[in-house]
């Protein structure tokens, strides 16, 4: 495979311009570091997570909660989220300048946005809300204190998930181009591992039609080598394992950039500084898939899926390489950071004339990438809509029946395969005797433990949305919530209530507190923890009642009563 230098010129000419113009929405000035303290990073943008890039940067919060944070730019608060999972409690300051910088996993808001969140809690009975403010409720300053950091939602630990976003285009820009010179990084990335892909039915790895991992090794100045021979022969494409690091911290971070020749012509190019909100479920095309979810290892494609859109790749025929010639092909990859660190790996993969594989079609479906791909057989329905798909597909089902279940148990796909959105799963009941039919619901098998997917009834059947391929049957969900007290001898004395909710399949979908009859906000942790602190001096003294009511998602309800005096 031969590309002209001027291609390459012309490839590279276009990544340029793309990234010196749009960008960001406006010059990057530098903007206030939130925090009293230095700035150290636990995470970065565009990481690689489950099913999407990380959205921002995670600001240190040296291990604890409670650290003023402050405004980093003048603006106005345009929304507020509170919500056991996801940000937890997270602010949206928006900002003249063309963008929206966002505050998540916030352990208290400031008196003043508290009091307005806790009045709108009460006027919708809900903890879970999601304000969108007018410029001229909450405006506010440089510095000025908005909110304390903390670890809610779905946080692992303490820290402030921040993010730069373009107002108006709705997408996420990377906000260390804020930040550059306010924190040290002096370290290149490095390279954990290299995946040589023969592409279906086209390609051979050393004489074998699946992917062959290649381990690289580093000399003491960093520099890397493959000593494996690797054969090659048709069409192949190459992944890359890899993590960049900074000063200061032993945290692992996303490569921002990766270039790969091939001859010392560019055929693949990545630069991560922006994207789409609505395109982040296209990680799952950038990476191995497939890898991701049986061994939890994040390899980047340096090819790209028919089906991927993501606009900041540039490649040369998809970069895919075509090895016909017996000869050895030279492979360089760059990788870099935002700082200009970088690294290097060249190895060869050796052209070696074999006969190609055949995709073996039997007992399988072809589903095309672009187009509609319905499935059905005995008691199931698949319906993936167009754009669900990153490549062809030759699907292959098995099923295993047991006339003793709610339904068969149907095995869509041998392997792991995510759908962009979503598809449509029907599963046909063979035993029908709820009369409640919404404690019915489609479950996933995964390492023999049912995931509660849900669904609606429907003449026998059940409908429900899957995100990939998988295990999947039916299930009854009858059991209603556990409502457990915690620490109950001293709820009293603290004036606070708190409680564990629990449920057997379909999860907890509501709850609600009240006392003597009327509504109490129950707040909740990412462990199902709900807690209420009240004041003695708000009730009459004498007898009252605490009950608290939960439901789970498919309507069972549990109740717990409490009578305490004041």
């Amino acid at each position: 495979m031969r590309i002209t230098h001027q291609l390459s010129k012309y490839i590279l000419s276009i990544s340029i311009t793309i990234f010196s113009i749009g960008v960001i929405p406006v010059t990057a000035q530098e903007l206030q570091n939130p925090f009293d303290f230095p700035i150290l990073l636990s995470g970065n943008f565009g990481e690689l997570r489950s099913n999407h890039f990380h959205a921002g940067i995670d600001f240190k919060t040296q291990g604890v909660e409670g650290k003023q944070m402050r405004a980093v730019e003048d603006g106005f608060i345009s929304r507020i989220s509170v919500s056991p999972w996801g940000y937890g409690n997270a602010l949206y300051i928006t900002h003249p300048n063309g963008i929206t910088t966002v505050y998540g996993h916030l352990q208290k808001f400031s008196k003043e946005i508290a009091e307005y969140v806790k009045q709108k809690q009460y006027e919708q009975e809900s903890f879970t809300v999601n304000l969108e403010l007018p410029a001229s409720e909450f405006p506010v300053q440089k510095g000025q204190v908005v909110a304390l950091s903390g670890n809610t939602g779905s946080s692992a630990g303490p820290h402030l998930h921040f993010e730069v976003r373009d107002t108006g285009a709705e997408e996420l820009l990377d906000p260390l181009e804020w930040y550059k010179d306010q924190i040290k990084d002096t370290r290149p990335p490095r390279i954990e591992g290299i995946m040589i892909y023969p592409m279906k039915g086209k390609g051979m790895v050393n004489r074998k039609a699946g992917k062959v991992p290649v381990k690289p090794t580093a000399d003491a100045n960093g520099k890397y080598r493959i000593a494996n021979q690797i054969e090659a022969w048709g069409e192949i494409g190459i992944g890359i394992k890899a993590y960049d690091y900074m000063d200061n911290t032993t945290n692992i971070y996303g490569v921002k950039e990766v270039e790969m020749k091939v001859d010392n012509e560019v055929v693949f190019h990545s630069y991560l500084d922006r994207y789409a909100i609505k395109d982040t479920r296209y990680l799952n095309s950038f990476t191995d898939y497939e890898e991701w979810r049986t061994n939890r290892s994040f390899y980047m494609k340096s090819f790209v899926d028919p089906g991927n859109k993501l606009p900041f790749i540039q490649s040369y025929k998809r970069g895919i390489l075509q090895i016909n010639e017996e000869r050895d092909y030279e492979i360089t990859y760059r990788l870099a950071d935002i700082y200009g660190n970088t690294t290097h790996l060249t190895f060869f993969i050796t052209g070696k004339e074999c006969p190609v594989q055949p995709v073996d079609t039997a007992i399988t479906e072809l589903f095309h990438w672009a187009s509609d791909n319905r499935f059905g057989a005995k008691g199931i329905r698949l319906t993936i809509p167009k754009g669900n798909l990153y490549d062809n597909l030759y699907f292959r089902y098995q099923v295993k029946e047991d006339s003793t279940q709610l339904a068969a148990t149907h095995m869509l796909h041998n392997k792991p395969v995510a759908f962009h959105q979503s598809a449509g799963l029907s599963i046909r009941l063979q035993h029908d005797t709820l009369s409640n039919k919404s404690q019915y619901g489609i479950v996933r098998i995964q390492n023999n433990r049912p995931v509660w997917i849900g669904g609606n009834y429907r003449n026998g059947w059940i409908d429900g949305t899957i995100r990939e391929t998988g295990t999947y049957t039916l299930r009854a969900d009858t059991i209603p919530p556990v409502i457990t007290p915690l620490n109950w001898e001293t709820w009293l004395s603290k004036q606070t209530f708190t409680c564990k909710l629990s449920d057997n399949l379909s999860g907890v979908k509501t709850y609600r507190g009240e006392i003597d009859g009327n509504f109490v906000l129950f707040e909740m942790n990412n462990r199902s923890v709900i807690s209420h602190t009240f004041n003695r001096k708000d009730y009459e003294p004498g007898a009252h009642m605490l009950k608290i009511a939960v439901q789970d998602a498919c309507g069972n309800e549990a109740t717990y009563e409490y009578a305490f005096n004041l």
